[in-house]
Formats: structure tokens, C-alpha cells, sequence
């Protein structure tokens, strides 16, 4: 708004004030007085410029995107634990029950029992908060002694560790609370509900879907995949706390729909097959997250753009989506996950 508001205009302006029987030409006493003044009021103009950005929910960032979404309601979600499934064994590969707060290191990592889901299967959260605790699968050593314990193993993501939440996470949000107003148990108030549990990084609400008095509310994880029956139950609890009297709310995971991608390519010099494979893989991760939810159908011409987009792939041929060369449809709860991505020359 000020951007032509410059040192050397507000300079053009104060001198216009002076005599032009004086001297101000640059070098002389009055322009040198004046400099440092003009100088100052320009970076004036340039702090007006970003205070007026942080003032609105659309151009603020960081903590000043945080004090605008709290006064309606919607703050910044902090950093979580990843709660993975712990599986542990005695002499012989028996199912072991080993201590509630017992404490197990995976790498840099530190993983705590927290409660029990079957024998042997225990539920752990990590030590620390955010999405490392995703990532590592494998054998876990622990920290104290446990007796009998033989061997143990860190394995699925029930709920995933989410790092603090970026700035177009947190946009996202208030601009959907201020877009979609709540309305005593309304629609939009189901996905708010949802959407406020750590761990879950998407919601769809179907009101009435059976009958009257009855809401439906589908979920995904925060790395968009269909969501766990833990991070499903604690989102159920969650809602259960805010609902409106009589309403019956089932609460489930979106479901997957395996796509399987094929295709012949050429490759530029320098690349091998199984390089230019992995990053045409991760770039399909990535997209088919993008249209989680708000997609109806997988297209074939972007997953097209996709490929010719990874490095080293000069042009294609024969592509096809599940053995098909159409675009594949996706059902209201269904959201796109890789099943395989194959490629050949």
C-alpha cells in the first residue's frame, strides 16, 4: 500500500517545504539534516506495510496469525506424541505383558507403555512431541530392565505426532470457522470438533445419513491416510463431549482406494529406472495427500503432468491407473492411496 512511499520521496517532499532561496542541495546542511529523517520515516512506511498484513487472517503469519485466530475460538495446535503400537515377547516368541510406564529407546527416540490393547500389544507414545516419532519401525531396546522380556518391536502409527501447526494449517482452519459459522451442533460445527483432535488431518460430515437426529463424521490422519481405530475412538470421545442432546454420532475412517500406476518411459542420460521409480512414487504420496477429500476421481492426465514432472523422464507411453487408462472414481469416503507405481522402459 505505501510501496511508493521511498526514502527519496519523502525526501522530494520536505524539501519542496524549503525556500528555494536556501541551499538544499544534496551535500548542504539542510538536505544532510533532513536525510536521516526521511530515512527513518520510510522504514516507518515499510513496518505500517507488514502491521497492516498481520492485521487480516489471510496475509498474517506467525504469531500474529495465532492472536487472530484466537479471538475466534481457534488456536494453534501444538506439537503431539506419536502413539504407536508397541509389540513385545517373552522366551520362545510368547506375547509378554510388560509394565504400564515401562520405557523402550528407538534410535534417538524414547517410547513410554501407555495401556494395553492384547496380549503382548501395547499402546506407546513417544517422549517427544511431533512427527519424528512416525518414522522409525523396528526392534526397541529397553531403558530399564524388564524381566523376561526377549525381544520388542515398535510398529503401526496409531496416531500420528504432528509437529506445531504451520501457519497454513492454522489459515486453513479459522478460515473455515469464519466462513462456516456454527449454528448449535451444525455441520460445520461436527468438522471444527473433528478437525481440534491431534492427529487428525481431515473430516467429512454427512448429517442425517441415517435418519433423523444422526450425523456421520469420516476422518483421515494427518498424513492423509485412512485413520487408525484408536485416533477413530479418541475423535468419537471428542465429539461426544460437544454434541447437541439426542444427536447419534458414528464416527469412522475414510477408506482406501489402492490405485496401482503403469507406464512406459523415457529416460534422460544419467537416470536409472529404479531412481526415477522412487521419486515418481513420492511424488504420487504427495499428490493423491493434496486431493484427499476433496477430490472425486483420480485423474489420469494429471498423474500424466505428474510424470513427466520427475527428473529424468523426457516422455511416456501406455499409462494406466489400475490396469485402466480412464481416470479412476473415488466414493464419497474413499480417499486415493499408492499401491504401486511401476515403470519401464
Amino acid at each position: 500500500m505505501n510501496e511508493g512511499t521511498t526514502m527519496e520521496s519523502i525526501m522530494g517532499r520536505m524539501l519542496d517545504r524549503i525556500p528555494n532561496d536556501l541551499d538544499k542541495r544534496e551535500g548542504s546542511i539542510i538536505y544532510d539534516a533532513l536525510a536521516p529523517a526521511a530515512a527513518e520515516l520510510a522504514q516507518l512506511y515499510i513496518e505500517l506495510d507488514l502491521q497492516l498484513r498481520f492485521a487480516y487472517g489471510t496475509t498474517s503469519s506467525g504469531e500474529y496469525l495465532a492472536l487472530r485466530t484466537a479471538d475466534y475460538g481457534v488456536d494453534r495446535q501444538l506439537a503431539s506424541p506419536s502413539r504407536r503400537e508397541g509389540l513385545f515377547f517373552g522366551r520362545g516368541d510368547e506375547p509378554l505383558d510388560v509394565p504400564i510406564g515401562s520405557r523402550y529407546s528407538a534410535e534417538d527416540l524414547i517410547y513410554v507403555v501407555r495401556e494395553k490393547m492384547g496380549s503382548g500389544v501395547f499402546v506407546l507414545e513417544c517422549e517427544t512431541p511431533g512427527a519424528a516419532g512416525n518414522t522409525y519401525y523396528g526392534p526397541l531396546l529397553p531403558v530399564d530392565y524388564v524381566n523376561g522380556l526377549d525381544r520388542a518391536e515398535l510398529g503401526d502409527v496409531l496416531v500420528p505426532g504432528e509437529d506445531d501447526e504451520s501457519d497454513e494449517a492454522l489459515r486453513a482452519r479459522y478460515l473455515h470457522r469464519v466462513r462456516n459459522p456454527s449454528s448449535g451442533g451444525n455441520a460445520a460445527d461436527y468438522r471444527d470438533w473433528a478437525m481440534s483432535v491431534a492427529g487428525v488431518g481431515g473430516a467429512k460430515v454427512y448429517p442425517l445419513w441415517d435418519g433423523p437426529g444422526t450425523v456421520k463424521v469420516v476422518i483421515v490422519d494427518s498424513d492423509k491416510r485412512p485413520a487408525s481405530p484408536t485416533l477413530v475412538a479418541e475423535t468419537a470421545g471428542q465429539i461426544e463431549t460437544k454434541r447437541p442432546i439426542g444427536a447419534a454420532v458414528t464416527v469412522v475412517s475414510a477408506s482406501a482406494a489402492p490405485i496401482t500406476v503403469t507406464s512406459t518411459v523415457v529416460l534422460a542420460a544419467g537416470y536409472t529406472l529404479q531412481a526415477v521409480t522412487d521419486a515418481f512414487a513420492a511424488a504420487l504420496e504427495t499428490h493423491f495427500r493434496s486431493i484427499a477429500f476433496s477430490a472425486s476421481y483420480v485423474s489420469i492426465a494429471g498423474i500424466g503432468v505428474l510424470l513427466l514432472s520427475v527428473p529424468g523422464v523426457l516422455d511416456y507411453t501406455g499409462l494406466t491407473l489400475n490396469g485402466g487408462t480412464g481416470n479412476v472414481a473415488l466414493d464419497d469416503e474413499e480417499i486415493p492411496t499408492l499401491a504401486g507405481a511401476e515403470l519401464g522402459v
